[in-house]
């Protein structure tokens, strides 16, 4: 069962956005007796309405944010989509604001032990697998934080867990306590979110904070950003693409295949799972080790391994016509990802068609020209074409596309037997889709349509 822990404090709460994390934070402090008013600079209508239907109750106040308002809180809980750099924030906690989150909240309520998963790519993959395999050796597991359930709403009446598997993004990080997690990892980084950070330092920064209160670290020793600092209270699991040392996960390739090992202990092959790409493998890889910083049986969690068909949108493979391969990788909502993406799948030289655009968030897509001995050709789209033209131009040959129809289309005429058409778009969706789902549908939709009218 749940341990609570009474929170002591008689003064107000500021919570900042109304969305699923602001919600959460609503009810939570609500059931807790606790004073609070809530705010939304971008709400519209029909949102407001709802918000006061269900919290009929509290304050709600809309428009610009204002920091003589806000400095007369104690404490401000800012959602994650929210800029802590907006003046009006940062001039609340200059003036003696505390700031803190609904993981803060959380943690500060639950004994149970918890899994908390950051990076750049494939952390909703790790934190998916980390909970399936505590759910197959027999515990239950909340599985939520950044995907799916918003953590306070765990704490809800009638809930009972034994384990917490959290993933974290830089942003919850950032606006939170270290947590003191069972174990902790930092699956890679890679430039992201550019358009809220001043650059990769302060996004590592952020996501560093997963690691100083966490019993086991678990880090990529091909990311040298990821490495831990530790103290001697604290272990660590390292997990990488070569064979590793004792007790360590690594690859080893025999056979023109590769496989999962511990230490010198071989754990499963490549060719015995579902999931597509060197770069789930690594997933996999951390997810073992997550899995036996929590205490989970070695053995229970390559069984989940074996049978884990991957997530939507993430290398997703959506069919073969003519011999062509599609996959989806709508997720990859950066350079990292679809670097990823295009090696973990790639065979051979340039048997990779990459449809790739949207908002591009800021970023520098130079990164992507090391792609160029892999890509038979890159089709284009959405608002960031330009800039990723001009980053991979006289590298890749490129194909410049008004919509998703015409981009598979395009890839579609490209390929031969044996290519792999890829949508790894290393950009945001919001230019033409309502989310990277959205966007992942609307490619795989094209995609079957064409599978089924047996056109390639």
């Amino acid at each position: 069962m749940i341990t609570v822990h009474t929170i002591a404090t008689d003064s107000s709460t500021a919570i900042l956005g109304i969305g699923t994390t602001g919600r959460s934070c609503v009810r939570f402090l609500q059931s807790r007796g606790r004073a609070l008013t809530a705010f939304d600079s971008v709400m519209d209508d029909d949102q407001a309405a709802a918000f006061r239907r269900e919290f009929p109750r509290v304050a709600l106040y809309g428009g610009e944010f204002d920091a003589d308002r806000l400095s007369r809180f104690s404490s401000l809980i800012v959602s994650p989509g929210i800029s802590l750099d907006q003046p009006a924030i940062r001039r609340a906690l200059a003036s003696g604001v505390e700031l803190t989150s609904d993981i803060d909240l959380f943690l500060s309520e639950v004994d149970q032990p918890v899994v908390a998963i950051t990076g750049s790519n494939g952390k909703t993959t790790v934190t998916t697998l980390v909970g399936k395999m505590a759910e197959a050796s027999g515990l239950r597991a909340a599985v939520g934080g950044n995907i799916g359930t918003p953590v306070l709403d765990f704490l809800a009446p009638g809930q009972s867990w034994d384990l917490f598997v959290l993933e974290l993004s830089s942003f919850q990080l950032e606006r939170s306590k270290p947590p003191a997690a069972a174990a902790a990892s930092i699956l890679n980084i890679s430039p992201d979110h550019m358009d809220r950070y001043p650059g990769i330092a302060a996004y590592q920064q952020a996501k560093q904070r997963i690691y100083p209160a966490c019993r086991c670290a678990v880090f990529n020793r091909d990311d040298k950003l990821t490495y831990p600092l530790l103290n001697r209270q604290q272990t660590s699991i390292s997990f990488g693409a070569s064979a590793p040392d004792l007790k360590q996960y690594g690859l080893v390739r025999e056979d023109n295949s590769s496989w999962l090992v511990r230490g010198h202990d071989t754990l499963l092959s490549s060719a015995d799972m579902k999931l597509y790409g060197e770069h789930n493998l690594l997933n996999a890889l951390a997810a073992l080790a997550l899995g036996e910083a929590a205490g989970l049986d070695l053995a229970v969690m390559v069984s989940v391994l074996r049978e884990f068909p991957g997530l939507e949108h993430r290398c997703q493979w959506l069919g073969e016509c003519d011999g062509v391969e599609y996959f989806n990788d709508s997720k990859g909502t950066n350079t990292g990802a679809t670097i990823a993406a295009v090696e973990g799948l790639s065979r051979r030289p340039k048997d990779i068609v990459l449809i790739a655009g949207g908002q591009g968030k800021a970023a520098d897509f130079t990164s992507l020209q090391q792609l160029k001995g892999r890509l038979k050709a890159a089709v284009l789209l959405g608002e960031a074409t330009a800039a990723i033209a001009s980053a991979l131009a006289g590298q890749v040959d490129l194909k410049e596309v008004k919509d998703m129809a015409a981009a598979v289309d395009v890839a579609a005429s490209l390929a031969v037997a044996g290519d792999r058409v890829l949508l790894s778009p290393s950009c945001a969706s919001f230019d033409m889709f309502r989310n990277y789902q959205h966007r992942g549908d609307v490619f795989r939709a094209l995609v079957l349509d064409r599978i089924e009218g047996g056109r390639k």
